[in-house]
């Protein structure tokens, strides 16, 4: 087992500041660009879990940028160059402080909202009488507010997007063609995985006045997946979904007594959960993305960052 990475501060050519995420530390290179790093770190709940996952940083980072290269048609991302297996260097951009979240199936939090009687969701009517794991007729666009650190992201409607002053309508007309966009191009690469796309989030910011595709794309900690086989079958008979996502975290947290909420404690994370959870992200790498993963393990990651990063901002 190697070690995981969960923390860096690294002191870059031109750095002006570092924030450190639940998952990504971005580092700030003279206001102009971002180097993030996708740490070994683990959330769910909004918590950040004890143990780091080995390689979980480097299946992020590269499902990421292949997506973000898979799309750049669609709309501009912020994407410059993955000078590192573990890193991504982008275009600065001022974020909007909502993120897009577009859901193709009624599963996870909109299920549990659904089945305690709510029939709108971000101020989209839902019919009665859907079941778990059901296909909207047209995706659905269900935004959050992002939440300061501490703190959980909370549904909001379009309507008070607007009324908030958060983005102008054309920016928010924009943001929703760009968010059904790309969850059609996501959705189709999917099913030549033999996968579909559940649900997925995107965020967006703007740089010189134009709007871009920010931070990740199509991974497992911003997506759901089910597999296509056996999906009919299931739903039919009411079964639960495989599915490939970060789903099975938080339910193995869940059947431990543990959903983020105050006094809860984090069960213990022992080397066999941290090695399962490991060989999860390397399958759900392989399945998404359709390679084998090549680990890189080049002795001293932190040494290896700083000098591929270096080497790319002194070019």
């Amino acid at each position: 087992m190697s070690n995981a990475l969960t923390n860096t501060e690294f002191n870059f050519p031109g750095q002006k500041s570092v924030y450190h995420g639940k998952v990504r530390d971005v580092y700030n290179i003279n206001n102009e660009k971002l180097v993030m790093v996708a740490t070994d770190r683990i959330s769910a709940f909004d918590v950040i879990l004890p143990e780091g996952i080995p390689f979980k940083g480097q299946v992020l980072n590269q499902i990421a940028a292949k997506f973000l290269d898979a799309t750049a048609d669609i709309c501009p991302n912020w994407k410059l160059a993955s000078p590192d297996p573990m890193v991504t260097v982008g275009v600065m951009c001022e974020g909007f402080p909502v993120e897009m979240i577009v859901r193709g199936y009624l599963c996870g939090s909109s299920w549990r909202a659904y089945k305690s009687g709510v029939r709108e969701i971000c101020g989209v009517k839902l019919p009665d009488g859907m079941k778990e794991n059901q296909k909207f007729d047209e995706p659905i666009i269900t935004p959050t507010t992002k939440a300061e650190i501490g703190e959980h992201d909370a549904d909001i409607s379009k309507e008070e997007i607007l009324k908030r002053g958060l983005a102008t309508p054309e920016e928010y007309e924009l943001l929703e063609k760009y968010t059904l966009a790309l969850f059609k191009r996501g959705s189709e690469i999917a099913n030549k995985r033999g996968l579909i796309l559940v649900d997925t989030k995107y965020e967006f910011g703007k740089h010189n006045g134009k709007i871009y595709l920010m931070d990740e794309i199509h991974t497992p900690d911003s997506s759901r997946y089910f597999y296509m086989d056996g999906y009919e079958e299931r739903f039919n008979k009411g079964e639960p979904q495989k599915q490939l996502s970060k789903e099975f975290v938080r339910e193995w947290l869940m059947d431990n007594g543990f959903q983020g909420k105050e006094g809860q404690k984090v069960p213990e994370m022992t080397p066999e959960i941290v090695q399962s959870i490991s060989d999860r992200y390397l399958e759900l790498y392989e399945n998404i993305v359709g390679e084998k993963f090549e680990k890189v393990q080049a002795g001293d990651v932190l040494a290896r960052i700083e000098k591929n990063v270096t080497d790319y901002l002194n070019k």
